[in-house]
């Protein structure tokens, strides 16, 4: 699997934020196939940092309705990465 195919997007939210700043981790959308091990070469070979740990979790889909319509949203995989001591990704910096 190519590195830029394991990570699908980077996640952005309160929670992930305040986690962010506590722990110096960044949260992003992974590849449903993809391990903790896939997850640390590609940060770690396209941001250029050193990865402490790497913790992914199935995320289910949500029931939602349209009308009468019954559907579910698709299930994902989520994968927080803790960064080691002074490394930092600018992803999230604006301009």
């Amino acid at each position: 699997m190519n590195s830029h195919d394991v990570l699908i997007r980077p996640l952005l939210t309160e929670k992930i934020t305040s986690i962010r700043e506590a722990k110096n981790a960044v949260a992003f959308a992974v590849d449903g196939r993809a391990t903790k091990i896939d997850v640390r070469r590609a940060v770690e070979k396209i941001f250029q940092v050193k990865v402490s740990s790497v913790n992914v979790q199935n995320v289910q889909g949500k029931r939602k309705r349209q009308g009468r319509y019954l559907g579910k949203r698709s299930d994902w995989r989520k994968a927080i990465v803790t960064l080691k001591e002074g490394e930092k990704i600018d992803l999230y910096e604006s301009a």
